[in-house]
């Protein structure tokens, strides 16, 4: 395996597979030479779900929850509107098993564990990709090694063309809900090595919208039926990031800024005949952070460094329930090393280390203000023999908190066989064993949190098969097929029960057991009919049998659903492309579910639908660049919730203008 650098001519392309290869002629810009460094022997084990370039374009979303959405084994909690929260469940895990990894460094939050995918705006994201298990490449942090699965999150580098040193960029999206949202971009170029980009974002939006409030049980009786106005769905916020690249001999850096500030009202959940809230929420989000690559020959060297504030106001005035006035503010250091060495040309081995530090404050009564120091450490190996690539790994876990210590390892084996000389068609599997700390909120929340809370563990197995081919010719282009059968088991789940004689005290516990056995299917096919005519087709679909194992006792509970996972659902997305025009239609189905693990007709939800069109065509005036799409999402106006009590927004249109300059 010969590590080295080479340079080469890049061109960006108007779609994702082969399939667009005229299209890719016609629109391709070809960049300056830009250095690439890796090995030969660097490559997925278990390959990655994910979405890049056009098709991300296209795709109706306003922010990368939106995106994410069409991943199979991906479910995601939206509570409604434009600014409401949006989190992300992969196979049944939790959303606190769910690493999510910004440039390669990831996003955290002690206080409750969830990363909200709806503050960050899809104008400066490159791809999004999502690994089931973890990331198989050898060099990356011991967090990456940690989580029992992991989006991607890859924001755009500056390429400059033609001698040119300056790019700006801009776009304004208008639509329903009263959304407006302006958006700039500037790279320059400074030298031969340094280039920077810095971008802002404004997001302003009503957040009404017409709901009918319809509730089906599931022997088909109408609970209620009525409409109404969603009400204080309104957003406000500011989304401002700063990059800085450079370019070393054998190597490259970079540093990031981002800055976030919103104020949203929180439209709650419509019980009790209530039909409007008044909670609102304020937000501001600040991190820096940096990269760092280097090769010496067979040792390649990286560096992750980040820290960050996250500051949360949150207001209730409704002193007819219980009045909240709440502000949290949270710091974190961390700080990661990764070394990587190639012993032969098939055989590599990796040791990394990370340093995390946390603290919380708040203005609660008799607060702890607890810190937690985590150290991570890791060691792995891979090797490729005849047709068998194998990577092991064994993260260890030292936490420390408020005088207790605590001592993890986390064993980890991924294998890929290929049967075929062609390596067209793969046998892949992986087991992993993860765990998860309590948030400082389990723990510490006043009168919820239970300082005596153990970790949650997973063990993760999995086998898959995976087929990938290209054709030069003919109708077909590129077809791409994965298939994943895989069982997941949830020890000493973090959940809550009720506390006392009364129900409206309730206490976090270790008393849940989850198992979860699925399959997901993704295919992916790319089709050119004509000379300019190109078709992208995608289709993903998920079984999952997610059962809480958790109280052998409780008959209505014990071996049911879990809450709001679907026996079934699927996403398809199709990409038509002539010339400068592209057309998308995107469409996504969520199965009967129910929202507890009490499988009664009382706790039904409905199975539901929404199919997306969007229409855009591209201009070249002179120097200039412009872009114009149309969108029409939930085109059948569907009436459905993701959460109950959370009505999603009906048919909703959105037009979005980008120029490059």
């Amino acid at each position: 395996m010969e590590l080295r650098r080479t340079y080469i001519s890049v061109m960006l392309c108007g779609s994702l597979t082969t399939a667009a290869q005229s299209q890719e002629v016609a629109d391709s810009i070809v960049l300056e030479d830009i250095a690439v460094w890796g090995s030969s022997n660097r490559h997925e084990i278990v390959p990655s779900q994910q979405l890049s370039g056009k098709q991300l374009e296209t795709l109706s979303n306003l922010s990368v929850a939106d995106a994410v959405r069409y991943f199979s084994g991906v479910q995601m909690k939206d509570y409604g509107g434009v600014g409401g929260l949006k989190t992300v469940d992969v196979r049944s895990m939790g959303t606190n098993h769910l690493g999510v990894f910004y440039d390669g460094v990831q996003l955290d939050n002690a206080q409750n564990g969830q990363v909200d995918l709806g503050k960050f705006s899809m104008d400066d994201v490159e791809s999004i990709s999502l690994y089931n298990g973890q990331k198989s490449d050898i060099l990356q942090s011991a967090k990456d090694f940690a989580a029992s699965g992991s989006i991607y999150i890859r924001t755009r580098r500056p390429r400059f063309t033609g001698g040119k040193r300056t790019n700006i960029l801009g776009s304004l999206k208008v639509g329903s809900f009263g959304v407006v949202s302006p958006y700039v971009r500037w790279e320059q170029k400074w030298s031969d090595r340094i280039s920077s980009a810095l971008s802002a974002e404004y997001l302003n939006a009503n957040g009404r919208y017409k709901f009918r409030y319809r509730k089906v049980l599931k022997n088909g009786e109408t609970a209620w039926d009525t409409t109404a106005v969603r009400e204080n769905g309104d957003v406000k916020s500011f989304r401002a990031e700063g990059g800085l690249f450079g370019r070393l001999d054998e190597g490259h850096w970079n540093a990031k800024l981002y800055y976030y500030d919103s104020n949203k009202g929180i439209p709650g959940a419509i019980v009790n005949n209530v039909w409007k809230n008044s909670q609102r929420q304020w937000d501001r989000n600040f991190f820096v952070q940096g990269n760092l690559k280097k090769v010496w020959g067979r040792y390649e060297l990286m560096v992750n460094g980040k820290y960050a504030i996250d500051y949360l106001h949150y207001l209730n005035p409704d002193t007819t329930s219980l009045y909240i006035d709440n502000e949290f503010t949270q710091n974190e250091a961390y700080l990661s090393v990764a070394n990587h060495y190639a012993v032969t040309d098939n055989w590599d081995v990796a040791v990394s280390a990370d340093y995390q530090y946390n603290t919380l404050s708040a203005d609660l009564t008799d607060f702890v203000y607890p810190k937690r120091h985590t150290l991570m450490y890791v060691a792995a190996t891979t090797c490729e023999f005849w047709r068998i690539r194998v990577m092991g790994s064994l993260l260890g876990t030292y936490v420390s908190e408020r005088g207790k210590d605590l001592n993890e390892f986390s064993p980890a084996l991924f294998l890929s066989f290929y049967p075929l000389k062609c390596k067209d068609f793969c046998v892949r599997a992986f087991y992993k064993k993860a765990f998860r700390m309590p948030t400082f909120n389990d723990l510490y929340y006043t009168d919820i949190g239970n300082i005596r809370l153990e970790p949650e563990y997973a063990r993760q197995y999995n086998v898959g098969l995976y087929y990938n081919h290209n054709w030069q010719r003919g109708f077909f282009r590129s077809l791409e097929t994965k298939v994943d059968g895989y069982f997941n088991k949830i020890d000493n789940k973090i959940v809550a029960i009720p506390k006392g004689s009364g129900q409206y005290r309730w206490m976090m516990m270790n008393i849940g057991e989850v198992r979860i056995k699925g399959v997901d299917v993704s295919v992916k096919t790319g089709m050119q009919a004509w000379k300019d005519w190109t078709l992208n087709l995608t289709l993903n679909y998920t079984y999952q049998k997610a059962q809480d194992y958790t109280d052998p006792n409780d008959p209505t509970t014990y071996r049911g659903q879990i809450a709001y996972i679907p026996w079934h659902s699927g996403s398809a997305i199709a990409n038509l492309g002539w010339k400068s025009w592209t057309l998308n239609y995107s469409f996504i189905y969520v199965g009967e579910r129910y929202h507890t693990s009490a499988n009664i007709p009382a706790n039904y939800e409905q199975p539901w639908y929404t199919h997306d069109l969007s229409l855009s065509k591209d201009f070249t005036l002179r120097r200039t660049l412009l872009s114009v799409t149309f969108e029409c999402n939930n085109v059948l106006n569907q009436q459905y919730e993701v959460i109950t009590n959370y009505p999603m927004p009906g048919r909703n249109w959105r037009c979005i203008v980008k120029v490059k300059i």
